[in-house]
């Protein structure tokens, strides 16, 4: 799974946690409905962004979430996930963008691709995902050519591009991708007032997108000989910050005007989420979520020190744990192999494979400050850790 805002889970109340994998899975599952399981390792964060508005804009109805089966990513336990048409058109979107990605590669001949049978078979497969993005799309009313399109005159502009070129020049296609698949969250949800503000709002989001992950790549890509937008053009790092700090505020300024149902969680994700994106891309992060320190790290324990250990020889007993369901050797091991190779054992927390204890994932390098934190807003305009425990909606523009 691949995109720019990937929320540590530390930082989102168990309602937006619960709704964010319901997000996250039911593109999954909407890629393996339309287009077969091989559609899913298309499944992304971004991705998902289009579902979540979908469903901010839309009047709560029964029917907006279904429980899933049991699947690795979740340890092997059933959920409610989003289902609809929001979700179907992040997955048309996925597959539509994905299958630009694959003949980006194919082009630039990397790794396995220059073998002309493995490029030959990897188009093969972009040209199927083209197809089944275009259908779904059209079965939403969203026509993905505009995609493709951008797709298309990306490989045109950036042949041409150099040293001078300006680099949003460079990014118009992706923001013009992401503007269109935004809008038409407000067609799907019956909110036409909010097209423009969201088109707005995917155009720099895209502008993000493309920059980050010039910014990331730029070391491996001058050590590959690959083409990067911020070598080619000669653009300095300090230009590009200014460049996703211009965006990041427009994009708070698009959220704030467009009208939304319950838009909690689109807020965190494009809001605070989209600025931890950039403080990461550019070394600027930090996180305030350590693990447990032993007592006595940096000084004796708090309390008596010479009371009674709970458990000792002379202390009272120490209450008996309560019995877990526990998985067999086997179920628990294939419970382990599919935590493995995703993303839950590295950052956040996840369900132990054996046990179903919670625990933390192996990264703890993310960057889980405070919600607010994000924002560079007055002391006074959040209002954070409400009922729902999630983060303010002010525009943080005061």
């Amino acid at each position: 799974m691949f995109g720019i805002v990937r929320p540590c889970t530390h930082r989102l109340s168990e309602r937006l946690k619960t709704e964010w994998m319901a997000h996250l899975c039911g593109l999954c599952l909407a890629l393996r409905a339309d287009h077969g399981q091989f559609a899913r390792i298309v499944t992304n964060y971004d991705g998902l962004i289009v579902s979540v508005l979908t469903e901010a804009q839309s009047e709560r109805v029964t029917g907006q979430r279904r429980t899933a089966g049991p699947c690795p990513l979740r340890s092997m336990r059933t959920a409610p996930v989003a289902h609809g048409e929001g979700a179907r058109l992040a997955a048309a979107v996925s597959l539509v963008l994905a299958s630009a990605k694959v003949r980006d590669h194919v082009a630039d001949r990397d790794g396995l691709l220059k073998r002309r049978p493995v490029a030959a078979a990897a188009r093969r497969v972009a040209a199927g995902w083209d197809r089944a993005g275009a259908r779904t799309g059209a079965e939403l009313g969203f026509d993905t050519a505009v995609l493709v399109d951008a797709v298309d005159r990306q490989t045109g502009i950036e042949s041409l591009a150099g040293p001078g070129t300006p680099l949003l020049t460079v990014t118009e296609p992706t923001e013009t991708a992401t503007a269109a698949a935004f809008a038409h969250t407000a067609v799907l949800a019956g909110k036409p007032q909010n097209a423009a503000p969201l088109a707005e709002a995917g155009r720099l989001f895209g502008r993000l997108a493309h920059l980050l992950d010039a910014v990331e790549d730029q070391e491996t890509d001058a050590a590959s000989g690959a083409w990067n937008p911020l070598t080619a053009t000669g653009t300095p790092l300090s230009e590009a910050r200014r460049l996703c700090d211009d965006a990041l505020h427009g994009v708070r300024l698009a959220m704030r005007d467009a009208e939304f149902t319950d838009g909690k969680l689109a807020h965190v994700l494009l809001v605070h989420e989209l600025r931890r994106s950039v403080d990461r891309a550019f070394g600027s992060a930090s996180c305030s979520h350590q693990p447990d320190l032993p007592s006595g790290s940096f000084g004796p324990a708090p309390g008596n020190p010479y009371a009674p250990t709970p458990g000792g020889p002379y202390g009272p007993p120490l209450p008996p744990e309560p019995p877990r369901n526990r998985r067999g050797l086997i179920a628990g091991c294939l419970v382990w192999a599919g935590l493995a190779c995703t993303c839950q054992m590295c950052c956040g927390s996840f369900h132990d494979p054996w046990s179903g204890q919670e625990r933390e994932g192996l990264c703890q390098k993310c960057d889980c400050s405070d919600c607010c934190d994000a924002c560079d807003c007055c002391s006074n305009c959040c209002s954070c850790g409400g009922e729902d425990g999630g983060c303010c909606d002010c525009g943080c523009d005061c």
